[in-house]
């Protein structure tokens, strides 16, 4: 299985019950850490705490964890200061996505349709304050926190999203998926805003994780640009880990938990005591690749994160505090940035914590 994961054997899990999004880019060597967040002014939400904290791995965890030990623990403070105050009387909604380029510029994807009428008074006719205006989709800062570019939004020969859910940046293209109220594709831009491709198409249809022509929801992706290929997290609708080629936007490969062919079987609400799911729970949440080729999953509600080969294969299991209910504690995670990646930063919104675990068993 390769010297990252020791000797834990394959199909083997570790199970991990107490408290303790730069994701690694193989291709670009650059990291990135994706969330929901909100950030207006700035604006808590029910799931400030825990993205609050994604941000400071994005931004501190970036500059500082290239120097660190590959033995030390990461460690990291929030910078409350960033970004800067945005031009144009802007303010920004939750976050669904961001990501680091090779220039250290930070892209977030925003969700400007989810202001409330209060936050945009502004723009209400007559004004009814001072404050504010939606800010464009994407929204591209450099490290300092500085807004250097702005696009996105509908446009002809593509379905923008309702809901945005990821972000993904390569060196030439960014993507992004669509993750709730109906939106079922990933779009692919030019860094410039330039539309390229479209995968799936916004539907009313009922689940299907063996369809290929439309998504389920994603919540989620990572781009193989050695092999030009976009792995989904499939998602808020299917149950499902599903790959396209990124160039021609045809479908390769899919597979759900344990590598089972995916289906939509109802399993009923989470029961920490019963044996576990042979098949992902909804949302199927996100989805990393890394330094050493291994995939990994968030298996949000299952309170697990599942790791493959690139061919579908698993090989082992993380639990993240197995007794959680509600909406799951494995909501979004970042590799740390030593060379071996040694720990897992693991986003729990329903604990509202983040868990720094070792990538080779899953433990504190």
């Amino acid at each position: 299985m390769g010297n990252a994961f020791g000797q834990v054997p394959a199909g083997g899990s570790a199970r991990f019950d107490g408290i303790r999004g730069t994701t690694y880019d193989s291709a670009h060597k650059f990291n990135r850490m994706e969330g929901l967040m909100s950030v207006a002014g700035i604006r808590p939400t029910l799931a400030s705490l825990v993205n609050c904290v994604a941000v400071a791995l994005l931004l501190s965890g970036y500059a500082a964890g290239r120097t660190a030990s590959a033995q030390e623990v990461p460690k990291f403070k929030v910078d409350a200061s960033w970004p800067k105050e945005l031009p144009n009387n802007w303010i920004m909604g939750q976050v669904g996505g961001m990501a680091v380029d090779r220039h250290d510029h930070i892209w977030v994807l925003q969700r400007p349709n989810l202001n409330t009428v209060d936050e945009l008074g502004a723009a209400q006719t007559p004004p009814w304050s001072q404050c504010c205006f939606a800010a464009p989709p994407v929204l591209v800062f450099d490290a300092l926190g500085n807004l250097l570019q702005s696009w996105g939004g509908p446009g002809e020969g593509f379905d923008w999203p309702k809901e945005s859910m990821g972000f993904m940046w390569t060196r030439t293209t960014t993507f992004g998926s669509a993750g709730r109220r109906g939106d079922r594709q990933i779009l692919k831009f030019k860094n410039d805003g330039h539309f390229l491709m479209q995968i799936g198409h916004p539907s009313a249809d009922p689940a299907n994780s063996l369809r290929t022509d439309i998504l389920g929801q994603p919540a989620g992706m990572e781009v193989d640009s050695d092999a030009h290929e976009i792995y989904i997290a499939d998602g808020y609708l299917n149950k499902r880990v599903i790959v396209f080629d990124t160039d021609k936007g045809t479908f390769k490969r899919m597979w759900g938990a344990y590598g089972n062919p995916p289906n939509d079987v109802d399993p009923g609400t989470y029961n920490p005591a019963a044996p576990p799911d042979q098949q992902f729970r909804n949302p199927v949440h996100c989805i990393h690749i890394s330094r050493d080729g291994s995939v990994y999953v968030c298996d949000r509600v299952n309170n697990r994160i599942q790791t493959f080969t690139k061919q579908g294969k698993f090989m082992k299991e993380f639990v993240v505090r197995p007794q959680t209910l509600g909406i799951g504690s494995v909501w979004q995670f970042a590799f740390s940035t030593d060379e071996n990646q040694k720990y897992l930063l693991v986003a729990d919104g329903e604990n509202n914590v983040i868990w720094t675990l070792r990538r080779e068993d899953g433990r504190s």
